[in-house]
């Protein structure tokens, strides 16, 4: 597979162009490679398609963003891409050239739609996990509101008895014509949706529309590693299409409680763990907590605060790769506020012998400050 071009080279812009820009330079390359001005030419064609992929990553800024952070690897599952003729190019960005409700049904003289079936509409839900959740995956039922057929009608629109009637201002064709500049196109007309028809009486129960919001459980799978903020797509699950076609998608954001215990580093954990002065000196094997556990770690003699250690393969798997992160245990030599009668007899009888018994580090130290006052009383 031949590696796509840098969207900023295909649009011809700098990185940091502003959103005003990069819909210029878009319209400018439409215009220049539109298949009208460029028959049976299949690299204008091409170059049409790539201005256009361009254009919708760099025009949202969502999609620019993860863009600029990681090419085109980081638009993996976000939808989008490239599109697989022109018509859906003029579908995807009709609202650029100013066409009727936003949307293009195709290019002028590229043939008619009737009776267009449209797609139900997009929902979104919030979910609130605990790391433990988030890091192993599991399913959570929801309750949402979305737009299902009307019992009433059954998706007609109509009052019982009502006969649809031509559109007349499509004249039952169900677009009407647009034109930008050399550009001229079909869009779907605005007063029949792209039926051709429309209702002599509506339905009193959704006024017309066909659908009614109603509430819904749903059974949402949150794949293992989710993170804060990611955007799991349930396929299928958003609203019901009035005309029959396919239903929407659910979009579940994802939030994850701060944990009592553990940091999270992308698929890394981080914890601190406490440890006393003779542990340090004298080296000790403690407990430390993890996700599915608690795990013995070796504290080598010596250890100074602030050290840290890897328990590989104990943190969040990646949520693609599945691949385990680490828990990186920071160590920190923890003070007691209060001590016993013998804790602190021999904590000074150490006092003293580290007065008569000076460490190496220690003299070093000492014999610093000796030169500095030696040598400031010399001058």
């Amino acid at each position: 597979m031949a590696q796509k071009r840098d969207f900023y080279e295909v649009l011809g812009v700098a990185r940091d162009a502003s959103k005003s820009v990069i819909s210029k330079a878009y319209r400018k390359l439409a215009i220049n490679y539109h298949p009208d001005t460029n028959p049976d030419d299949e690299d204008a064609v091409s170059k049409f398609k790539q201005a256009a992929e361009a254009y919708e990553v760099l025009s949202d800024a969502e999609k620019r963003q993860r863009y600029d952070q990681y090419g085109h690897a980081g638009l993996e599952g976000m939808g989008g891409g490239a599109a697989s003729s022109v018509e859906d190019i003029f579908e995807a960005f009709g609202d650029l050239f100013g066409g009727g409700g936003g949307i293009f049904d195709g290019i002028f003289g590229g043939g008619r739609r009737q009776n267009r079936v449209r797609r139900g509409g997009d929902i979104r839900c919030d979910v609130t996990l605990d790391l433990e959740e988030a890091a192993t995956g599991c399913e959570q039922t929801l309750e949402v509101v979305r737009n299902e057929i009307c019992d009433s009608c059954e998706g007609s629109g109509g009052a019982p008895g009502a006969e649809p009637e031509v559109c007349v201002r499509c004249d039952g064709i169900g677009q009407v014509i647009k034109s930008a500049g050399i550009l001229r196109v079909q869009t779907t007309c605005p007063a029949c949706q792209g039926q051709g028809n429309v209702i002599s009486a509506a339905c009193e129960e959704c006024r017309g529309q066909g659908v009614l919001p109603q509430t819904s459980e749903i059974t949402i799978s949150i794949p293992a590693g989710v993170d804060d903020g990611i955007r799991v797509r349930m396929t299928g699950q958003g609203e019901t299409s009035p005309d029959g076609g396919p239903n929407g998608d659910c979009y579940c954001f994802i939030e994850v409680r701060p944990h009592q215990v553990f940091q999270r580093h992308d698929e890394h954990l981080i914890v601190r763990l406490p440890v006393t002065y003779a542990q340090s000196v004298l080296g000790a094997e403690v407990e430390v907590p993890t996700l599915t556990g608690r795990e013995i770690l070796t504290i080598p003699a010596g250890t100074p605060s602030g050290e840290t250690f890897r328990l590989r393969g104990h943190g969040v798997p990646h949520v693609r790769s599945g691949r385990p992160g680490d828990l990186l245990v920071q160590t920190y030599i923890e003070v007691p506020e209060k001590i016993s009668d013998q804790q602190q007899l021999l904590l000074r009888d150490l006092a003293e012998m580290e007065q008569t018994e000076v460490a190496p580090q220690r003299k070093g130290w000492l014999d610093q400050l000796k030169d500095l006052f030696t040598t400031s009383d010399s001058q």
